[in-house]
């Protein structure tokens, strides 16, 4: 009898797990492979929200720091509820945007005492209104005297939270084609108000999300919405004024910011829902929430109003009584999964590099991305930060069990790519059971049993070397069972057409984003090693650099630094900072002091496997690169054109001097290595690869 595939993943998460602890045992020693398991199986807390609320101490004159020359104007309407408009306007000035703001209070006729206290709080300009127009009137009167690029309307029954307004606005930067942003709306007591509204066929509206926690996963990425509540919104004044502002046929209130996004869209821009940007609302502290009478009312007329506007956009939408779900929502594109062991940390190591610039290439080509890590652990700002691109993240305790979370959603991606052999081998008789319709692709990352057997040769350790015949076991076994398989350089897929010949084998290398380059030779001194030293190969380069090549460069260029940077560092690299010249950094979040300061990076790797990120983004920000033979394989790099490569310590230490006391050397190689990476390793190298594997009908 077959085992279950829920049965046989577990079975092949217990069994891996037994192969990678003995294989760290053997490596890196007790010590340290305890941290990378605890590490693995640490449960970081889902991100929460903690809401700011302004003290409610009784009305004083206060000022907020708005600016003569705004770049955002803040269009506030009020008719009454002072209350609620004292918390708000407190929370602008405790929390000023770092963006020039100005603040616009529309008062619609309050019949309280709320125009009086206004003109007592300093850095509001106040604009009257002699009768009460409603909400609409208000807001495209504030809307014509506003002097910002960008026009924001905010309730007065809202506190928006730190950040809210840099948040929404960043959008646009980030962003491309973008018309139109929303604020997350929480209640006061912190449940999720709104993640974007969902529209329907019929043109009614849902509040996505309402009462759930915020930090749940089907809520808290960046995502195109139907529409965006105007209780907290931003779009360029200048595209308000060509749409005619909110639309008068649904004055006083209610469908206007529905339409507005309609209009937006229409106009072939985009209306995204910003989660970073959190605003508490009051929702009905002003307008009530009684649909039967009262300003409530005017919603069920006028959504007949939009029904009939917009009768061929809303054809579209989704039926009446649909259930919104992530797989729903994004029904008009590919859905793509990736899951790899852990969430990728970009700043830490350049398979993470890769990782998030393949998710952000799918996305650009029209994909929607989610993302789930195999320890399904969330990671803090690793994780917001994938969630701001607009990628799906999945982690506890909203994602149960993988078999379970593969059963609800499987049905609904167009493919899944798995990263490295010990997660594939646990997951991809799952998706053959759960996502059947998926096409299935195996990453490699590199040939995990090319470097081990490297290691081993190097070592002269033969039960290594029968656990790398082990490993290329595994992996050739996942090769045939995959769709396709990507490696990351022409040289493993030279290897794979011997080892798996008919095997369908693609080179899906490092994806960088070329920053603008550093200076020139001028000013620049010593080298600059970069690496993680979870990685064993890292280890064993440091430690033959500083005892082999290093002694020999001081003696040729006396004064000359070190500086090794990289996590995890452990105690025999740490103990090189003894030895003098010699600088070790552990974790840089920001290596643009080093790229742009020393006059050479070293590569100094003697086994391994794929290619080197730290190759590459050195070359990417044009400094040059020494390299042994290991470190420069598979890149299409020529010795003395766009590297120096040195394959013993003699010759990488004579090349270091050669490179340090020749300006035009490095100047060419400088040149070169960007050449090198644009042409072979950014992400229009890798565009088609992705449309045909990911994407392909």
């Amino acid at each position: 009898m077959p085992i279950p595939a829920d049965a046989r993943f577990w079975l092949a998460r217990a069994l891996g797990l037994w192969r990678r602890g003995w294989a760290s045992l053997r490596t890196r020693g007790l010590r340290a492979s305890w941290a990378r398991l605890r590490a693995q199986f640490a449960r970081r807390p889902a991100p929460t929200t903690v809401l700011w609320r302004p003290e409610p101490t009784p009305f004083a004159p206060f000022a907020l720091a708005t600016s003569g020359q705004p770049r955002a104007s803040v269009v506030i309407p009020v008719h009454g509820a002072f209350p609620h408009t004292l918390a708000c306007l407190r929370a602008l000035a405790a929390h000023p945007p770092a963006v020039p703001f100005e603040v616009i209070v529309v008062d619609d006729a309050s019949p309280d005492d709320t125009l009086a206290r206004l003109g007592q709080v300093a850095g509001v300009r106040v604009h009257a209104r002699a009768t009460n127009g409603g909400f609409i009137a208000a807001c495209n009167e504030g809307a014509a005297l506003a002097r910002g690029d960008w026009l924001v309307f905010l309730n007065n029954d809202t506190v928006p939270q730190p950040g809210w307004l840099d948040a929404l606005l960043r959008t646009f930067d980030t962003q491309t084609d973008v018309g139109l942003v929303g604020a997350q709306l929480v209640y006061p007591d912190g449940r999720l108000q709104e993640a974007g509204g969902v529209v329907f066929a019929d043109g009614a509206g849902w509040n996505y999300g309402r009462g759930e926690d915020p930090a749940d996963c089907r809520y808290a990425y960046l995502r195109d919405a139907d529409y965006l509540s105007g209780a907290a919104i931003a779009l360029p004044r200048t595209l308000f004024e060509r749409l005619g502002g909110f639309d008068m046929r649904y004055a006083p209130a209610y469908y206007e910011d529905t339409d507005l996004a309609f209009a937006v869209r229409a106009a072939g821009l985009r209306t995204l829902f910003q989660p970073a940007a959190v605003v508490a609302h009051d929702e009905g502290g002003t307008a009530g929430t009684d649909l039967a009478s009262g300003p409530k009312a005017a919603q069920a007329r006028n959504q007949a109003v939009f029904a009939a506007k917009w009768a061929d956009a809303l054809a579209r939408q989704l039926p009446a009584g649909t259930l919104p779900t992530p797989a729903r929502l994004h029904r008009d594109r590919p859905q793509v999964l990736v899951i790899d062991a852990l969430t990728p940390q970009p700043d830490r190591d350049s398979g993470s590099v890769r990782l998030v610039n393949l998710m952000r290439l799918l996305r650009d080509e029209g994909a929607h991305v989610v993302f789930l890590p195999a320890n399904r652990s969330a990671d803090g700002a690793y994780t917001q930060a994938l969630q701001a691109l607009g990628i799906e993240c999945w982690h506890a305790p909203w994602a149960p069990g993988i078999p379970a979370w593969l059963r609800a959603h499987g049905p609904r991606f167009h493919a899944a790519m798995v990263s490295r052999h010990y997660v594939a081998s646990e997951v991809f008789p799952l998706l053959r059971r759960h996502a059947p319709q998926a096409r299935l692709l195996f990453d490699t990352v590199d040939l995990h049993f090319l470097r081990e057997r490297r290691a081993a040769e190097l070592a002269g350790d033969a039960a290594a070397l029968r656990a790398a015949d082990a490993t290329r076991a595994r992996e050739l076994a996942l090769i045939g069972m995959a769709d396709a398989t990507f490696v990351v350089s022409d040289a493993e897929r030279a290897l794979l057409a011997r080892e798996a010949p008919g095997a369908r084998v693609r080179v899906l290398s490092n994806l960088h984003v070329l920053p603008a380059p550093g200076p020139g030779r001028a000013g620049r001194r010593d080298l600059l090693f970069v690496g993680g030293f979870r990685h064993p190969p890292n280890v064993d380069a440091v430690r033959w650099f500083v005892e082999a090549v290093f002694p020999r460069v001081r003696a040729a260029l006396p004064g000359i630094g070190f500086h090794c940077i990289g996590g995890d560092v452990p105690p025999a690299i740490a103990a090189l900072a003894d030895i003098d010249g010699v600088q070790v950094h552990g974790h840089v979040p920001d290596l643009r002091p080093w790229l742009d300061g020393c006059v050479a990076a070293v590569a100094p790797l003697r086994y391994g496997a794929g290619v080197k990120g730290k190759v590459n983004e050195a070359m990417a920000h044009g400094l040059p690169v020494v390299g042994t033979p290991a470190a420069v394989e598979g890149m299409h790099l020529v010795d003395g054109h766009d590297v120096l490569v040195g394959a013993d310590a003699e010759a990488f230490a004579a090349a270091i001097a050669r490179l340090h006391g020749d300006a035009d050397l490095w100047t060419r190689l400088a040149r070169h290595g960007r050449d090198n990476v644009a042409r072979h390793f950014s992400l229009d190298a890798a565009r088609d690869v992705v449309r045909e594997t990911f994407l392909a009908r």
